[in-house]
């Protein structure tokens, strides 16, 4: 397992507008955030980015709610996509103010 994810940390992008700009975007975080997870590494991709977790839940209802059809999968769905945006503006604007 270690030589895929070896594999995976050669093969990220890099943020290009931060490239350009000097400043991180909203999405700065979440490739790291993601192998943190994969590695094992919990806390740290909560550190690194906190809406990977809303959005990994967000992925799974999505997959199950293809499979079962569930009620009021709507409200359900939105709710998760306002947890998803609030906890990225959220970091967005901490690491604006405290990096």
């Amino acid at each position: 397992m270690f030589p895929l994810i070896k594999s995976l940390e050669d093969y990220m992008l890099p943020c290009v507008i931060k490239e350009h700009y000097g400043f991180d975007c909203i999405g700065c975080g979440l490739q790291r955030s993601a192998l943190f997870f994969i590695k094992g590494q919990f806390m740290d991709a909560f550190l690194m980015y906190p809406a990977l977790y809303p959005m990994l839940l967000f992925f799974v209802f999505l997959i199950f709610d293809m499979f079962k059809k569930i009620e009021n999968s709507e409200k359900m769905k939105l709710g998760l996509a306002s947890l998803i945006l609030i906890a990225a503006v959220t970091n967005y604007i901490l690491k604006l103010f405290f990096n």
